[in-house]
């Protein structure tokens, strides 16, 4: 089942968010990230979101190495709508969010569903549902640190393609799908706006490309 209507106002984002706690993975807004959902409380999170608002916040845990059922979490995340819903054979979900806006956690909510619940103020990233600014990053540059990326990483980039993207989708798709750890992700979640974080995915292409290059030279 695939729904393309994830348009939504700050006014219809709701105040009360089960959360999705996954070390690693980055939703920024527009953009898409398909999930395997198998544990069962959110097999129970995924179905009563079916039958409510269809929205869910993705949030990292402060420890990648965390094996707690309860992990602390990072205060900032980013709700996304259930754009994409299919059952498998093997009683798995599989679920493609669209990301809708950021969010801080006011506070975690004592409650007796088996998955997260969290109180969500939007306010701040209000700016995340309205439309960009064009040229308010540096393709250049961008075109520059990726290109060198992949060109080490024996990779290929069809810069035409991505270059016919919005500023917003284009900065915010690279953020997601390139190797970054959890820390620089996160860092890139929280950077204020499309400008800010363009800057800050170039300066970690560029740091990736900068430690590719001293292995190389060792080797």
């Amino acid at each position: 089942m695939t729904d393309t209507g994830a348009n939504t106002g700050l006014e219809e984002l709701p105040p009360v968010l089960p959360i999705f706690p996954l070390t690693g993975a980055l939703l920024l807004t527009n953009g898409h990230l398909p999930l395997n959902i198998f544990e069962p409380r959110y097999l129970a999170m995924v179905q009563d979101a079916m039958a409510t608002h269809r929205l869910i916040g993705m949030v990292q845990p402060r420890d990648p190495e965390s094996d707690m059922i309860t992990p602390e979490i990072y205060n900032v995340g980013c709700v996304g709508k259930i754009c994409e819903y299919g059952e498998l054979p093997n009683g798995m979900l599989r679920i493609t969010l669209e990301g809708m806006c950021r969010f801080e956690i006011v506070k975690e909510l004592d409650i007796a569903t088996p998955y997260r619940q969290v109180t969500a103020n939007y306010q701040k990233f209000k700016h995340d549902l309205e439309p960009v600014h064009r040229n308010c990053v540096d393709r250049d540059a961008l075109h520059d640190a990726l290109h060198h990326f992949l060109e080490f990483e024996d990779g290929s980039s069809d810069w035409q393609t991505l270059d016919h993207l919005e500023d917003d989708s284009l900065v915010n798709s690279l953020s997601m799908i390139c190797p970054f750890s959890p820390a620089e992700k996160q860092a890139l979640l929280e950077a204020t706006d499309i400008a800010t974080r363009s800057h800050l995915l170039i300066s970690l292409l560029q740091m990736m490309l900068q430690q590719v290059e001293a292995h190389r030279t060792v080797q």
